[in-house]
């Protein structure tokens, strides 16, 4: 057997191991898309906070409004099951397409790690809810959100774990700048997956 037949032959055996261990079907307009609905969510949830007003400027009166807290609510669950909506009709077409399997050892690997800090941090979310800390709310999702990121990487796209880090990161100084989590949340969960997804896109589904 020549040597470039054995690299070959390496070179498939590889692309196989990382096939099994590895879930790589995760489609970047599932990010663009994501990211789509988090900026619609935001701005309906600015109109929400702020109405009319072209202000950024931290309003205190709506931490302790509970109505206004339940339609914020309500918004991100939206944009929530939108981009989990979206990104599993995406990965499957895009699994089929490659002609992979969508619920693999791989896909099932990535969905446990990441369950724990998502599920964590909605837990966390909750607790801030009843206690009224709701300008906290944005900086937790966003860091949980990043850990869960950070963990599922080990099992995708190692470029996953830069966008985890970058949630973090964002959420941290967030977390410095209370009263301004509408902002943040918009950067996060709207600039940075739409930027993510087209980087994802054109690297690894062209």
């Amino acid at each position: 057997m020549e040597e470039k037949d054995i690299y070959a032959e390496l070179s498939s055996i590889r692309n196989l191991m990382e096939r099994s261990a590895k879930f790589i079907s995760l489609s970047g307009l599932s990010g663009v898309m994501a990211g789509v609905y988090a900026l619609a969510g935001s701005a309906i949830g600015y109109k929400i906070v702020y109405g009319n007003s072209k202000s950024l400027a931290y309003r205190e009166h709506y931490v302790n409004d509970a109505y206004i807290t339940w339609k914020l609510i309500a918004v991100a669950l939206a944009v929530l099951v939108l981009s989990l909506g979206t990104g599993v009709y995406l990965t499957i077409r895009k699994a089929r397409k490659n002609k992979q399997e969508f619920w693999n050892p791989g896909s099932k690997r990535l969905l446990v790690s990441m369950a724990f800090p998502l599920v964590t941090g909605g837990l966390f979310i909750l607790a801030l809810l009843s206690r009224g800390f709701v300008e906290i709310v944005a900086p937790a999702s966003l860091i949980f959100y990043g850990l869960s990121l950070v963990a599922g990487s080990h099992y995708t796209y190692k470029d996953v774990k830069w966008l985890g880090i970058m949630e973090i990161a964002l959420g941290l100084i967030a977390a410095l700048q209370p009263g301004y989590g509408l902002v943040f949340w918009t950067i996060g969960f709207g600039v940075l997956h739409i930027v993510y997804g087209s980087i994802m896109h054109f690297k690894y589904d062209r």
